[in-house]
Formats: C-alpha cells, sequence, structure tokens
C-alpha cells in the first residue's frame, strides 16, 4: 500500500501533493500541530459547557409547569445532537482506528456503513452510469432540505433529491450521494455514497479503485442508538443493497466488466453509526466504467471533491447567526439607553468623598459616556469579527470561540462560587448564547473547513507584484 493510502490529510483538509526529502519535516508542521491543540481544547470545553446547559435544562424544567415540555424536548435536542454526539467523537478518536478499515465513520467518529464497493473511471462517467440507470442525486444537507425532507416524511410526500446523511472516508465526507426512493415515500429509499479515492490510493491488497461506494436500503425512519438522533434506519442485510447498485451500474449496455474480490474483509456482524445491524459477506464488487462513454452534460463538471470541500459548512453560518444576535442584542441595549440616557446615568453609583455635587455628576457622565463608548467599541469589533469568521478566517473564530469561552468560565465559576444563579428562560442571550457560539464554531466542519480556506491563500499565487511589473 502507498503512503496515500493511509487515509490521512494534513490539517488544511487537503494532500498538498509535496515531496518530502529524507530526513527533513514537512513544513509547517509545528504550527498545524498547535492548531489541532487550540481547536481540541476549545471542542472539550464546548463539551463540557453543552453538558452543564444540558444539565441546567434538566433542572429547570421542574420548574416550568406545563413549559417542561418545551425544556425536555429543548433537552432531548441538546443532548442528542450536541451532548453524545461529541462525546462519541471524543472516545471515538482515541480507540477508532484512522486508516481504511473498510467502514465509514459518521461525523461523530463512529463507525458507519459498510464500504461495499468500488469503481473504476472518471468522475463523467460514473455519473452517467447512475443517471443512466434511474438514480437521483441527492440534494446536499441544508437547513432548507433539512426541514424539506423532515416535512416530506411527515406527510409522506415524495423527495426524491432528499438529502444523505454526511459520512467521512479519507477524512472528508461523500463526494457524491444518489438515491431512488420506493413507492414515493421518503422514508424508504435505496441508497449510495461515494468517495474519491485519493491520488495514488490502493485498496488493501494493491487493487486499483477510483471510487469507493457504501450502499444501504433506508427501510424507516427512527432514533439512532447511540445518539438518539432521528435517522434512516437502514436493512441489516446491506449485500442485498450492493448487489442492487452493482447491477444499475453495469447496466445492459456490455461496457461496463465487474471483478468481484472475495472476502475482501471478514464476512461479519456490526452495527453503523445508528445502532442498526449490518449483515455482510465482505465480497467487494469493482465496477470498471473506464470503457463507458461519457454523456457531454458530465464531460465537462468540475471536481467535486474540491466543490464539497470549499462549501461553508452549515456550522460556521449558525456560528455568525449566533454572533450576530449578540450583536443585534448589545446594539439594541447602546439604543435604549441612548433614549433613556438620564435613567442610565442616575442608576450609576459613585461615592466620592470631599468632592462637591456638581463636580460629582460631571464624573459620573464622563462615566457612563465613556462605557457607552467603550461597549460601541466592542459592537463594531463583533461585526468585524462576524464578517472575518463568515469569509473563513481561523484567526477570528478563534477571537470569538476565546470571547464565548472567558464569559462561559466567568459564569460557571461564579455559579461554583455560591454566585448569582443562572436561569436559562430569563438570560436566553447570554450564558445560553456564549455556549452555542462555542459548540457551532469548535465543530469539525468548522474549524476544517477554516484551516484549508487559510491553505488555499497561503498557497495561491501572487501575482500582484508580477501584474505591475508587467
Amino acid at each position: 500500500m502507498t503512503a496515500a493510502g493511509d487515509g490521512r490529510d494534513d490539517a488544511a483538509g487537503v494532500d498538498t501533493g509535496a515531496v518530502v526529502e529524507p530526513g527533513k519535516r514537512p513544513a509547517r508542521r509545528l504550527h498545524v500541530r498547535r492548531g489541532e491543540i487550540v481547536d481540541f481544547v476549545y471542542f472539550l470545553l464546548a463539551t463540557l459547557a453543552a453538558i452543564w446547559l444540558a444539565w441546567l435544562l434538566a433542572t429547570e424544567s421542574f420548574d416550568v409547569g406545563w413549559f417542561f415540555i418545551l425544556f425536555f424536548i429543548l433537552f432531548w435536542g441538546l443532548l442528542a445532537y450536541l451532548v453524545l454526539p461529541r462525546l462519541h467523537r471524543i472516545l471515538t478518536r482515541i480507540y477508532v482506528p484512522n486508516y481504511f478499515i473498510g467502514r465509514a465513520r459518521t461525523s461523530d467518529g463512529l463507525l458507519g456503513d459498510p464500504i461495499n464497493l468500488a469503481v473504476l473511471g472518471s468522475q463523467s462517467q460514473l455519473q452517467t452510469a447512475m443517471a443512466d440507470a434511474g438514480w437521483t442525486l441527492a440534494d446536499p444537507v441544508t437547513g432548507r432540505t433539512s426541514w424539506k425532507i423532515v416535512t416530506a416524511t411527515v406527510m409522506r410526500r415524495s423527495y426524491d433529491e432528499a438529502p444523505v446523511s454526511p459520512l467521512l472516508l479519507f477524512n472528508r465526507q461523500q463526494d457524491l450521494a444518489y438515491q431512488q426512493e420506493v413507492a414515493g415515500n421518503p422514508a424508504k429509499r435505496h441508497h449510495v455514497r461515494f468517495w474519491k479515492c485519493p491520488e495514488g490510493w490502493r485498496l488493501p491488497g494493491g487493487g486499483e479503485a477510483d471510487w469507493l461506494g457504501a450502499g444501504t436500503f433506508d427501510r424507516a425512519v427512527g432514533f439512532s442508538l447511540f445518539t438518539l438522533q432521528v435517522t434512516h434506519k437502514i436493512d441489516a442485510n446491506t449485500d442485498i443493497e450492493r448487489d442492487h447498485v452493482v447491477s444499475s451500474l453495469a447496466g445492459d449496455s456490455g461496457t461496463a466488466r465487474v471483478d468481484v474480490i472475495r472476502d475482501f474483509s471478514t464476512g461479519y456482524h456490526a452495527r453503523n453509526g445508528g445502532g442498526d445491524s449490518i449483515v455482510t459477506d465482505g465480497h467487494l464488487p469493482v465496477v470498471d466504467l473506464r470503457a463507458l462513454p461519457a454523456r457531454a452534460e458530465f464531460a465537462a463538471s468540475a471536481d467535486v471533491v474540491e466543490e464539497a470541500a470549499d462549501r461553508r459548512p452549515v456550522s460556521i453560518t449558525l456560528g455568525v447567526a449566533l454572533l450576530a444576535l449578540r450583536a443585534i442584542a448589545g446594539i439594541v441595549f447602546v439604543v435604549n439607553t441612548a433614549m433613556h440616557w438620564t435613567s442610565f446615568v442616575h442608576s450609576l453609583e459613585v461615592d466620592i468623598e470631599d468632592i462637591d455635587p456638581a463636580t460629582t455628576d460631571a464624573i459620573v457622565q464622563a462615566i457612563a459616556f465613556w462605557t457607552m463608548v467603550v461597549i460601541a467599541v466592542g459592537i463594531i469589533v463583533q461585526l468585524a469579527v462576524i464578517v472575518l469568521v463568515y469569509r473563513g478566517s481561523n484567526w477570528a473564530r478563534i477571537l470569538a470561540m476565546t470571547i464565548s469561552a472567558l464569559a462561559v468560565i466567568a459564569a460557571a465559576v461564579d455559579f461554583a462560587n455560591g454566585g448569582q444563579q443562572v436561569i436559562l428562560h430569563t438570560n436566553i442571550l447570554g450564558l445560553p448564547l456564549d455556549i452555542l457560539v462555542l459548540l457551532a464554531l469548535s465543530s469539525a466542519p468548522a474549524s476544517t473547513w477554516t484551516r484549508r480556506i487559510r491553505y488555499l491563500r497561503l498557497s495561491r499565487p501572487k501575482t500582484r507584484d508580477v501584474g505591475r511589473r508587467h
């Protein structure tokens, strides 16, 4: 197996292609390691903060009457979508191998669906074969498409392009995902994910593959055994779906050839990331599409690996929205204070002995004025950070997390020392907002994307001076 076969990427999420001479260390290796440590510290801190927030939700739910139902839903959502996935990610980082073992991984680090087929051929040839076989390209996972599949499932309406949850291989999510809906019910569908293999990568044993796929059949919607999230439940016999996908790719044209690597992995019984049973014989069909003429509509398509990696993750958008909400709250405070300036000044208690009342009033006015100036400057800085985080600035993301982390730590220390009690329903724009900012910006997609954007900017050719000389 070549060096590319271990499935490891650099911190920017890309293979730089640089050749390292024997005895020399890769460039910027120390910086990469430091960045990973910083991200892991914030990830761990956000996890602990989320556990504390879940505990506060659980304890407050007993004192809010009928709002108990709402608090219980919030508690379940926080536990299922933030706390448990992060705990799994921390633990699986320790014990799950970070190299190819014939299984995809969930974004939480759990072992996901089995890799049960391989493809030889270009992206356009694979897209042509899937389109000819009647497969539909799945929509990307966004807030809009996620809500659409929820409503379609509840209302039992057809959604042919329903998104497929991300699974990771080679440290990235699938590059292509296809599905075939069954009887117009989005809860039941054939679906398969494909990952582009890294340049020069080989299967264990030396076999070639341009794409690896994981085909499974969604039989219903239910709760994940490991995270309690709402998810699709797959049929246990994944070999049936594998054979369905392979027969679709092979088609009737005779241009595709199928070879089978028998006992590629030991036949086993296991569970995927949602806790569903998996049964497979361990064989790996390899579909050769290199003789298939590609459709013109796919021949000029861009590299999906680059497109997927450059797409802004939902966690960044969510983090920016939360930061904007905090900035808006600050603006509202400044405006409200300006409208009630006299009341604000009188609320400041300044006791200075041996100074006449007129001088005291002047000092209080100065303190109030400069306090508002500092708050206004802070809001401007927040707005600048929001723009930079949205554009992919890694240092701005770390600065935003640092500010939220300091606020959370201060609240926790005060709470532990018997200070002011934290009441969530009266402090919704305080501690909960800071914790949610930490959770969003410390997520793996957010950190990987910002480091990749930084790498792309650093590696971009500097043509400004060249243009001036010409």
